[in-house]
């Protein structure tokens, strides 16, 4: 117990003696702390849930003047609950003040106090508090022997709206995620503190948040109880709403928006942890902050030649945004360049109910719908890393392919595609953040066909991917990219000094490594020192010998390593023109090697024609 600590109990100590031998100079103090509007009337405690929460009123300390009869304290609860055989272990407080108790008693009876600040009233708790709920309640629960050693007191200042909400978040997500509707999950709360969620803002928001359609046979949202409304003389009426996501509001998209919300720091670094060992770099904490996803090296005259060495399929290189994902039962969590997890609502079924520590590596585009001016997201799905837990990195690509499409694709589409005899019927695809699909891959014979693609986003090269090769985390050298020659490019950190000069940095062994020599060039009217500090993109033109400004990297925080910056360089100057690829590969699929290979999976992938890909 530190000094600190020991000096705030000795403090509140002498406090409550002096109340004690002149309660007369207290008095004051004690009537001019109102007491929570309709508290008195409100019942205390409901019953138990999922077999270990307790959902409550606040518990008020001896500073509010409460008529005896009706006072609640956290002393009279802890006492109730152990006459019910139930030990409190925890107890998260919903409340937007400190003023209702002192948490050092409760860290006197040893009772772990977390405290998620919410405002209440009409303001439904935001995703980062829900996030922080979920996963401390999970944690506290996932530490104890058995779930009925001790209870998790759940309060807000009525115990009903912002408790609710979370309990159900947490039904949602902790217990049943594949069996269990936003409905059914509100219905537990209620049984066990009735009358439930009575605020319809509060309703409207968990439908919404779990992309599901509210039934409107069923009454799900109860009208304000007695004990509030008589002592609430100013309660703003509720109106029904539209019918979240019958129609979408139009959004301008960018590659550069952030995704998903933000999840506690413990939790992120345990699931780091996990990615780390799945792609086998070992689980220190020092340098699990790196991105660990396979990145692709630039294509030259030398690397070139490793696909007269090894059988390679091709794809389009998307311009869109990198992204690593984790499938847990809990939830899916979007991995970022700087390796920062966020969770997004998706639905990801599988042949064995609900994925647990799935990994994926892939890229989010975003289509333009044709036709029509609207566009969407959609994740394009290429490579996996774990499913359930195990690791398949060392298996060939072409069958970690083959179980993408098995274990997490077909599942999905299947339950989409016959969503009225899935678990759950209300649930609306069509509302969740993004799309989902495997990304395409080909022969190299067809390579010419694939740059003619017409896709719905943009594409800037072609990605050659080795048929037989294991997930190779970091850096891959025999995972080529090709660019076009006027997107080549290199990500600098850019900074301007005193002397208005333009300095570019890259990274060079956990250091910034100053390029001398070197400056960048922006369209005319563009002050350079607004970019100052920042990650930025940049072509080259060989004939002004500079660097061209194409755009902010808002989703990097480091520049482009010095060995990378070499190889990007390197491919510029060897200039592989769209002719000489074409042509080398032409060379190429007429190796031994190919010719079989190519012939039985023509067979296998009945892709002998192309057809347009969106």
């Amino acid at each position: 117990m530190d000094e600190e600590y020991e000096e705030r109990i000795e403090s509140a100590r002498r406090k409550r003696l002096k109340r004690e031998q002149n309660p007369d100079d207290d008095k004051t103090n004690r009537t001019t702390i109102s007491i929570p509007s309709g508290w008195l009337e409100c019942p205390a405690v409901g019953e138990e849930i999922c077999g270990f929460i307790v959902p409550s009123k606040v518990p008020l300390c001896d500073s509010f003047k409460v008529p005896h009869e009706k006072r609640f304290s956290f002393k009279q609860l802890i006492r109730q609950q152990r006459v019910l055989g139930r030990k409190i272990g925890l107890v998260v407080d919903l409340t937007n003040t400190a003023r209702y108790y002192p948490v050092w008693d409760l860290k006197n009876e040893g009772i772990k106090h977390v405290k998620i600040q919410c405002k209440g009233r009409d303001a439904v708790p935001d995703n980062v508090s829900v996030n922080k709920f979920v996963h401390e309640v999970s944690q506290f629960i996932s530490r104890q022997r058995s779930i009925d050693k001790y209870h998790v007191v759940v309060h807000c200042t009525h115990g009903h709206n912002r408790t609710g909400y979370m309990i159900v978040h947490y039904i949602m997500r902790s217990l049943f995620p594949a069996s269990v509707s936003v409905t059914q999950a509100i219905n537990v709360f209620v049984e066990a503190r009735p009358p439930g969620i009575y605020k319809l803002e509060y309703i409207d928001a968990l439908y919404a948040f779990y992309h599901e359609k509210k039934p409107r046979d069923i009454v799900v949202c109860p009208p304000t109880p007695e004990w509030k409304r008589s002592s609430d003389a100013a309660v703003a009426p509720l109106h029904e709403t539209t019918t979240h996501g019958e129609e979408r509001d139009v959004v301008i998209m960018s590659n550069d928006d952030v995704l998903g919300d933000e999840i506690p720091r413990d939790q992120q670094d345990a699931m780091r942890s996990f990615c780390y060992q799945t792609l086998r770099l070992g689980v220190g904490v020092r340098g699990n902050s790196q991105f660990p996803g396979s990145h692709p090296v630039s294509l030259n005259k030398d690397n070139l030649q490793l696909l007269r060495q090894h059988y390679y399929y091709t794809t389009w290189k998307a311009d869109g945004t990198r992204y690593m994902m984790l499938i847990t039962m809990d939830g899916c969590y979007l991995i970022d360049r700087n390796f920062n997890f966020r969770r997004v609502q998706m639905r990801f079924p599988c042949r064995e109910q609900t994925h647990d520590y799935t990994l994926l590596d892939g890229e989010m585009v975003i289509d333009s719908i044709k036709k029509t001016d609207k566009k969407e997201r959609r994740y394009l799905i290429y490579d996996v890393m774990a499913i359930n837990q195990v690791s398949v990195t060392e298996l060939p690509f072409y069958e970690r392919w083959k179980l993408l499409e098995k274990e997490v694709i077909e599942p999905r589409n299947y339950e989409r595609a016959n969503i009225l005899q899935c678990r759950n019927p209300y649930y609306r695809y069509d509302l969740e953040p993004f799309r989902v699909r495997r990304k395409d891959f080909w022969l190299l014979s067809i390579v010419n066909k694939v740059l003619e693609l017409k896709l719905s986003h943009e594409s800037d090269g072609l990605i050659f991917q080795g048929w037989d090769d294991p997930y190779v985390p970091r850096t891959h050298e025999g995972l080529l990219k090709w660019k076009f020659a006027n997107m080549n490019s290199v990500d600098f950190l850019f900074e301007v000094n005193g002397d208005n000069r333009q300095l570019l940095f890259l990274h060079e062994r956990g250091r910034k490594r100053l390029m001398e020599g070197y400056r960048v060039a922006f369209e005319d009217g563009v002050d350079p020192s607004s970019y100052s500090g920042k990650i930025i993109e940049c072509s080259w033109d060989s004939e002004k010998d500079e660097w061209i400004f194409m755009r902010i990297r808002l989703d990097k925080s480091t520049p482009n390593d010095i060995n990378t910056y070499k190889k990007v360089v390197r491919s510029i100057r060897d200039n592989i023109t769209k002719d000489i690829l074409l042509n080398e590969i032409e060379e190429i699929i007429r190796l031994p090697m190919y010719v079989d290979r190519i012939q039985n999976d023509s067979k296998a992938h009945h892709q002998t024609n192309l057809a347009p890909h969106r």
